[in-house]
């Protein structure tokens, strides 16, 4: 199988959210959201949304693959993190190699509320 390379821009850019200001990436095209996934491959969105990440979050492998079928375990490092933002969802990225980039929204709780992927 062939494969291919997809650049997918963001912008850098400042917002005001709950009393705050955060530096976040923008990125260039929306996504589609589940709410509530079991796991990964339970997106079943309906519209897209702008994506804001505000922290990338870096696994390798065998973390990423345990991460991805237990979406609803509660993770101390998404407490208190993403929601509703104008247009879209700030979010946390999370990346290992080999794997889809994740954007998670846990909407100030400590699972994943909603989810998008790329890959």
């Amino acid at each position: 199988m062939n494969s291919i390379t997809i650049t997918i821009e963001s912008k850098p850019t400042t917002i005001n959210f709950d009393g705050r200001e955060f530096q976040v990436q923008k990125l260039s095209i929306p996504l589609p959201f589940g709410r509530k996934p079991t796991d990964i491959s339970d997106i079943a969105a309906c519209g897209v949304e702008a994506v804001y990440v505000t922290e990338i979050r870096e696994m390798d492998p065998e973390e990423f693959d345990g991460f991805k079928l237990n979406l609803g375990k509660s993770r101390d490092w998404l407490k208190g993190k993403g929601g509703d933002y104008w247009d879209g969802r700030l979010c946390v990225m999370v990346r290992a190699p080999g794997r889809p980039y994740l954007f998670i929204d846990p909407s100030g709780g400590d699972s994943v509320r909603y989810l998008a992927r790329l890959g």
